[in-house]
């Protein structure tokens, strides 16, 4: 038996056939796919609390150019007091540049005026109170040469198009300093028809940079002889300039190369559709069909940030915060997010953003990089809008590793007023409810989350935990670590534990993590979830378990992990309106993950739908997962269709219990008995009493009422956890009417 698909994943130790059930073993990504064996629980949405403080690290202490505020023609003004002059030095050079490229404009700014050449960039040259568009005018006005950093981002800036207009109106040299390959918008490229070039991405930044001061030099009418008035040529100062230019090709080159995954992706100025690459075997896209694809609002899909590390064994620490803004996002009610695991799938794989948007059926998706150094991080992200392909927000970031969360709660925020969603109460609050002000602890935290998503025995589950147990000794009051430390233990009590007693010590100590992280963070959904999902193997309290799942949904509604779950248990629980409808959401949210399909065909197949569950256990198949040995073949066994049911679980390769007992009752119908009684024997020989329910189940449909009864009260003598199915399994329904069968329903105490 396959009761809800839960044991089809199990290994064949017969210790472990009948132990508490376990939903969401998520699939692998080292692996490639779902294991065949055993696989994680997904944990829960960790959100660390770490200082806030602020770095400023360019000329703007947010690190920005905000396209808003310079484009407000005239209406905003710089603080403090007025001044008429845009700034106190006429410029030699205006820089012109889209906001996610403020740090590029910065690093050549010193570049240039180490060079000796005066330059004008906003907002550090935008007098206190003077309006931004009245400075920039002057400044356009006054400059011998504008430098245009040309982007993708500057492509689609509509403050950067007008200063061009301005410039090529006043008969400015412009140079283009191209840090992309973004094809140009055709008004752009009128403006820059005459203009000197720059590229990057041929010539590499440090040449490019020497380009770029030589050029500036000969348009801005200072020769390098004449920039040497402020900084003498002696053989010293040469070698000092050189050493600086060379610091700041360095430093360019760094920022460059946070840019060029951008542009891999798809072009700033133009839509998904032509973005895509052409298919070599498949009819490409129509515009009709283009046109058909409309993804609900607000729906947003995170990929995997990319590691700029220079440095593979900080994987973990980019995979890390992508899964931590995800969730951030998830706790956004108004947003739609795509969940971990779906969206993972396309790590490593240069897939276009149009596709990936039609797969996950999002309408915006968020990607970006993460540069992390000894003790700061530079996180570079860009927001796209997946149907039009138009870039709608983006923005680098450079912090302490000590104000990580903050950064969360600051980009959450963007994306989410990107998406013109409305932001009710102390959105903070509720991202980062039971996190950690200790950057060590998130450190050892993620490590930990990394390690879980790659075990494969018993040593590495312990390492997970260990992990986790760190976390918790650099902060007692770590409640994210407590939460998914819980599902940990129950992972390793339902897949890893070797001996009968190391079960119920693995759920005492899990639901002692629970209750302690839901009161450190009572608004925590994943810790009200952990309490769900130990209290019913460990305490059969169903009542109580259903509660805690109602909470946990009521704080996380977006978090696929509670969505599965509680589904999946309100099917067993008789209220299959809720459970089906939140399964089918977790489905909606998470449609490349094959445990969604897996967890909707086991609802199904507990409704007695049994087609619609044989469907959606191949949908499981058909996105590269696995909804277990038997999942399939028992749903046929339902339907009445035994030759394939017996050949569904003969052709797999995997005796497990799960496939054992799908042929015991298959052979059985088939007039096979004898086989069937061997393969029962198979299981008992290994199982014992441990596969009381499963006997139980086996006996019923043999109509052996009598043998069924007795290790049903077995199984309830042995507080067997499948009992939590008893309410709903299509397997005991020769047994309803018997008062013994009643008898332990009623000792069950299910919700009414």
């Amino acid at each position: 038996m396959s009761p809800k698909g839960q044991q089809a994943t199990f290994t064949d130790d017969a210790s472990r056939v009948f132990v508490p059930k376990v939903r969401n073993r998520e699939a692998n990504p080292a692996a490639g796919g779902p294991r065949a064996a055993v696989q994680p629980i997904e944990l829960g949405s960790p959100k660390p609390v770490v200082p806030r403080r602020r770095t400023r690290l360019v000329a703007n202490p947010e690190g920005i150019r905000d396209d808003a505020t310079q484009a407000a023609g005239g209406s905003e003004m710089a603080e403090g007091g007025g001044d008429e002059k845009a700034s106190g030095t006429t410029p030699s050079v205006f820089i012109s540049c889209a906001s996610q490229d403020a740090a590029v404009a910065a690093a050549l700014v010193e570049a240039l005026e180490r060079h000796g050449i005066p330059c004008w960039i906003a907002p550090r040259d935008v007098k206190p109170g003077a309006q931004y568009a009245d400075a920039i005018v002057r400044a356009i006005n006054e400059a011998k040469a504008v430098v245009l950093v040309l982007s993708g981002g500057a492509v689609s800036s509509s403050h950067v198009a007008r200063e061009v207009e301005r410039a090529a109106s006043k008969h400015k040299p412009i140079i283009a300093f191209r840090i992309d390959s973004a094809p140009l918008v055709p008004a752009l490229e009128y403006f820059l028809s005459e203009s000197q070039w720059i590229d990057v991405v041929k010539l590499g930044m440090p040449a490019a940079l020497a380009k770029l001061s030589e050029a500036v030099g000969q348009r801005s009418g200072l020769t390098v002889a004449a920039a040497s008035v402020a900084h003498p040529k002696s053989p010293r100062n040469r070698i000092l300039f050189a050493a600086g230019v060379a610091v700041v090709a360095v430093a360019l080159a760094a920022l460059w190369a946070d840019k060029v995954w951008i542009s891999k992706r798809v072009p700033a100025s133009q839509p998904v559709a032509s973005a895509a690459p052409r298919s070599t075997g498949a009819a490409s896209s129509t515009p009709a069909t283009e046109a058909a694809f409309a993804p609900p609002p607000h729906s947003i899909a995170v990929l995997p940030f990319v590691n700029m590390s220079g440095d593979a064994s900080q994987e973990y620490f980019s995979d890390g915060l992508t899964e931590e803004l995800l969730n951030s996002l998830s706790r956004i009610n108004e947003l739609q997010v795509a969940a971990r695991t779906s969206a993972f799938s396309f790590k490593g794989k240069d897939t276009d953003i149009g596709t990936i948007a039609r797969k996950l059926n999002v309408g915006a998706v968020l990607e970006g990089s993460v540069r992390r150094s000894a003790h700061t991080v530079r996180i570079t992200a860009q927001l796209i809008n997946a149907v039009t392909g138009f870039h709608l927000w983006s923005r680098t970031y450079d912090r302490n590793l000590g104000d990580i969360l903050a950064l969360q709660t600051e980009i959450a925020n963007a994306v989410a007023s990107a998406l013109k969603v409305t932001l009710l109460g102390d959105e903070a609050a509720k991202i980062e409810v039971g996190g950690t002000h200790n950057a060590a602890a998130f450190d050892a935290h993620l490590r930990a989350l990394q390690a879980y998503w790659k075990v494969r025995n018993a040593k590495e589950s312990q390492g997970v935990l260990a992990g986790f147990t760190e976390a918790i000794r650099l902060d007692p009051d770590y409640a994210v670590s407590y939460a998914d430390r819980s599902m940990a233990l129950v992972a390793f009590a339902t897949q890893w534990a070797v001996t009968a007693s190391a079960v119920p010590i693995a759920l005492d100590k899990a639901l002692a993590d629970a209750r302690k992280a839901v009161a450190l963070a009572p608004d925590l959904g994943e810790g009200h979830l952990a309490l769900a999902v130990v209290y019913a193997p460990l305490l059969r309290e169903f009542m109580h378990t259903l509660e805690e799942y109602e909470r946990a949904l009521a704080l996380a509604p977006g978090n696929v992990r509670v969505l599965r779950d509680y589904g999946a248990f309100a099917v067993d629980m008789g209220r299959t309106d809720s459970g089906l409808k939140s399964i089918r959401r977790a489905v909606e949210l998470d449609p490349l993950n094959a445990n969604s399909y897996t967890y909707l065909g086991a609802a199904l197949l507990a409704l007695r739908r049994y087609e619609e569950a044989i469907a959606a256990y191949k949908e499981a198949l058909a996105v590269g997962g696995d909804p277990g040995p038997a999942a399939i073949g028992e749903a046929y066994y339902l339907l009445g269709d035994l030759q394939s049911a017996r050949t569904s679980c003969e052709d797999n390769a995997r005796e497990t219990v799960d496939v054992q007992i799908c042929l015991a009752l298959t052979y059985d119908k088939l007039g096979r008995h004898a086989d069937a009684e061997a393969e029962l024997a198979k299981i008992k020989a290994t199982a014992g009493d441990t596969g009381a329910y499963g006997y139980a189940a086996i006996y019923s449909q043999w109509g052996h009422t009598a043998k069924a009864l007795e290790w049903l009260e077995t199984a309830l003598r042995l507080r067997d956890p499948s009992l939590e199915s008893l309410k709903t399994e299509p397997l005991l329904d020769p047994l309803r009417k018997e008062p013994r069968f009643q008898a332990i329903e009623r000792e069950l105490k299910f919700p009414t």
